[in-house]
């Protein structure tokens, strides 16, 4: 039997380079960097991920998941790991691609942009787990600086 889910509002940071607008990228609407961020995830496109996302930012993070909802969160030695788990069948992905992704609003303070991103599908037996048993949980904003 399928659960339906709606996911709101979990604070989670996702880095997204040099705030939202990235440094070096034409992008100056931070919902536009998001929408950049999943199309990017879609076609595997690593390159583009490199370009979107703060890796060094993302691995120096250890006191929480930057992407799903765990009570131990992952640590990355290596920018390609996380890209691996942002592209094909990477947890992360995996998880983010199975369910329906609503962007909403963007806010905008100084240098940090945040915006909501509210999932929206089915949490059952057939998700992927996180390494410690944890099915389906998931960002709902991802804020950058």
């Amino acid at each position: 039997m399928r659960a339906s889910a709606v996911l709101t509002a979990v604070s989670c940071c996702i880095g997204l380079c040099a705030g939202l607008g990235c440094s070096g990228s034409d992008q100056s609407d931070p919902r536009q960097v998001v929408i950049s961020l999943f199309g990017a995830m879609e076609r595997n496109d690593q390159a583009a991920l490199a370009h979107v996302l703060d890796l060094a930012s993302l691995m120096r993070n250890t006191t929480e998941d930057y992407a799903v909802s765990t009570d131990s969160p992952r640590t990355f030695t290596d920018p390609r790991q996380i890209l691996n788990d942002l592209t094909n069948d990477g947890l992360t992905k995996t998880r983010w691609f199975s369910m329906q992704r609503i962007i909403n609003n963007a806010e905008i303070t100084g240098e940090t942009a945040t915006v909501e991103v509210t999932f929206v599908g089915l949490q059952d037996k057939s998700l992927p787990t996180s390494p410690n048993g944890e099915r389906g949980g998931v960002p709902a904003s991802v804020t950058g600086r």
